[in-house]
């Protein structure tokens, strides 16, 4: 059983250019959460940093560009908004891979603690040198 002593963080770095969005996020979830490892426990965070880079490049299936849609509410009376795939790659690239990774973490304290170790880039280059990030292997 892993405790915050005991627990050891890697950074691992992963190419999003050519993956496809669901299958990169439900791995990189497994990283975060610490899945991965021999010593994961379910209510103690063991998992590592994740750094994604070319977040801009990822790809979807089917017609998800133009019919997927991401919501948001003001708080005030008519104030939803909506974007499609297409446009949140345009504006943000970064919160297409985030709020994908979000989704697949569970709703409580431990994954809103996770998911503060992801690292969203959408193009090639990120600060993080300094850590020495190894490569992630993800099947997409």
């Amino acid at each position: 059983m892993a405790t915050a002593e005991t627990r050891q963080r890697d950074w691992y770095v992963v190419d999003a250019e050519g993956k496809t969005l669901g299958r990169l996020a439900t791995q990189i979830a497994d990283a975060l959460r610490g899945k991965r490892k021999p010593e994961y426990t379910p209510h103690c965070d063991t998992g590592d940093f994740v750094v994604v880079v070319n977040a801009a490049k990822i790809r979807v299936t089917g017609n998800k560009l133009n019919d997927k849609l991401y919501h948001r509410h003001s708080g005030y009376p008519g104030g939803l908004r909506s974007r499609t795939l297409a446009e949140m790659l345009d504006r943000r690239p970064e919160e297409v891979v985030r709020i994908a990774v979000k989704g697949m973490l569970p709703r409580n304290r431990l994954a809103r603690q996770q998911l503060t170790k992801l690292k969203v880039y959408a193009g090639p280059e990120h600060p993080h040198d300094a850590q020495q990030p190894r490569e992630l292997e993800v099947d997409a």
